[in-house]
């Protein structure tokens, strides 16, 4: 199986411009993330999505495989959609789409998501995690996700899923388990031409996710449940707690 791994990576971040250039202990995040991805014993290939000069220059100064995209996409999706078509689509089954905020995603974690793809029947896979803390839980920067027995995803949002009536919300976690999502996406090559091409929906415009467009047209996101921690960096408040850990 041939598996493309595809890192977008774009300057003009609203909450942090410039984001994936910022230095950290004197390698800058898309290098780490870059570092980490190439370690999977599942990739064929990895690849850095760019609308920016900056990013592209710098990436191939640190010889990485860097490639210019449109700056006109809206999300990191649409970035690696663009990447397949000018790679051939019919030369890939899978793409793997990591986050550049990941600088430190474990090529295990990779690899987990690439394993999904041994089904011929996954269309779209993701990565979750247990929540193990009420702050963790309340975060509305953390993602959370609701699967069914087979580890489905049936629905992600910002807020705490699912409410537990029952009990306050400090004793939630005592009482029910809780996931977050790791923004990390598989897709198969053929699935992800179509997802690109879908008009946004009210739940994705709502929640600001786009998978929750994918769910909206019925298509299944597997998700693999990780015991690994995986922290983004989102803005440079994350930035200095991790500087300052």
């Amino acid at each position: 199986m041939k598996i493309l791994g595809i890192i977008p990576a774009r300057f003009g971040s609203t909450r942090f411009p410039g984001k994936p250039l910022v230095d950290i202990d004197g390698t800058s995040m898309v290098q780490r993330v870059y570092d980490q991805c190439i370690k999977s014993k599942r990739l064929s290939k990895v690849v850095i999505a760019t609308d920016d000069d900056r990013i592209f220059n710098h990436v191939r100064e640190f010889g990485g495989n860097a490639v210019m995209t449109s700056p006109k996409h809206q999300s990191g999706t649409d970035r690696c959609a663009e990447i397949l078509k000018q790679e051939n689509t019919g030369d890939w089954d899978v793409v793997i789409n990591i986050q550049g905020d990941e600088p430190f995603i474990h090529p295990d974690q990779i690899d987990l998501l690439c394993a999904t793809f041994d089904s011929s029947e996954t269309q779209i896979s993701t990565l979750v995690k247990r929540i193990t803390s009420t702050d963790e839980l309340f975060n509305h920067n953390n993602v959370k996700v609701v699967m069914n027995k087979k580890n489905e995803a049936i629905y992600f949002s910002r807020s705490p899923i699912p409410y537990n009536r029952n009990f306050p919300e400090q004793e939630w976690l005592k009482h029910s388990s809780y996931f977050k999502h790791i923004g990390i996406y598989g897709y198969r090559a053929d699935i992800l031409t179509e997802i690109a091409d879908l008009a946004k929906t009210n739940l994705e415009t709502t929640e600001s996710l786009e998978q929750l467009r994918w769910i909206e047209n019925a298509y299944v996101i597997q998700a693999a449940i990780t015991s690994l921690e995986s922290i983004a960096i989102d803005t440079p408040e994350d930035l200095a707690k991790i500087k300052n850990s």
